[in-house]
């Protein structure tokens, strides 16, 4: 039962949970100045709230189910190849400058915990609804939800394969989906959350159209913040004297997938 009556949405639960979580796990992170816990802890907040709000339903229905699972299936994937990655990496050159400040460390992690509750809102509503029907709209949603998890699991997959290998320690990666779009793995999340909103419209009214404030949220992150700019940025540092790369760069569709124009697109 939630504590928070008035909070039939679960909207504040969810808010306190998130935050909670992150300031545990920012406790530890600050103190061994490590970043192997943070984009894992960003994948459990969501596995951990979609598992819960699905706990506490008293009676869930097969929509209640298939949604949840949604979340979990996307979290876990995600959240073990960021593991992998880490591990792998040793470091994450996003806290250089950051993780030895206390101040913005935290800053960034209260936005992490923001960012995930903001992100699961359309998720959050609908699985604290006593019914979910799964018809139409939840069946296409569903449908390209399933797409935006293949698209970004394949767009991981590719470029952590290309990274793995040593010879290409200077070169980007620009096969594969990475053929037809400079960011296919933000493309899959951003057409998957989006899928999970058109999934839950059937149960959203007059308040509640709000929750698109989710899909808009983590769109708006990848595109303007934390997602596509720094990569753009450090590419062009890297690589922006680089003639095959400014073909590339020129040619290839920065977010939705589109036939390359440039001079090599038959590679």
């Amino acid at each position: 039962m939630n504590p928070f009556y008035f909070d039939t949405a679960n909207i504040l639960l969810s808010l306190i949970v998130s935050m909670a979580l992150q300031a545990i796990f920012f406790v530890f992170a600050a103190t061994l100045k490590t970043d192997k816990v943070t984009d894992l802890t960003y994948s459990l907040t969501f596995l951990l709230l979609a598992g819960g709000l699905l706990f506490m339903h008293p009676e869930p229905e097969s929509g209640h189910y298939v949604l949840a699972g949604m979340v979990a299936l996307w979290s876990i994937r995600l959240g073990g190849y960021l593991l992998v990655r880490i591990i792998q990496m040793g470091r994450d050159r996003r806290f250089d400058g950051i993780r030895e400040n206390f101040v913005s460390f935290l800053l960034f992690w209260i936005f992490q915990g923001i960012t995930v509750w903001a992100t699961m809102l359309p998720v959050t509503y609908a699985l604290s609804q006593e019914s979910l029907p799964t018809e139409a709209a939840f069946a296409l949603g569903s449908a390209l939800w399933l797409l935006g998890l293949i698209w970004e699991s394949v767009a991981d997959q590719q470029k952590f394969a290309f990274k793995s290998n040593p010879e290409n320690e200077n070169r980007w990666i620009q096969h594969g989906l990475w053929k037809f779009s400079r960011h296919p793995n933000y493309f899959g999340e951003i057409l998957l959350w989006w899928a999970l909103f058109l999934a839950v419209t059937p149960v959203l009214s007059e308040w509640a159209w709000l929750t698109a404030i989710g899909p808009i949220f983590i769109t708006c992150i990848l595109l303007f913040f934390s997602g596509i700019p720094p990569l753009e940025r450090r590419y062009k540092k890297k690589y922006g004297d680089n003639p095959e790369f400014q073909s590339y760069h020129k040619g290839t569709s920065m977010l939705i997938p589109w036939l390359p124009a440039r001079d090599d697109a038959n590679r």
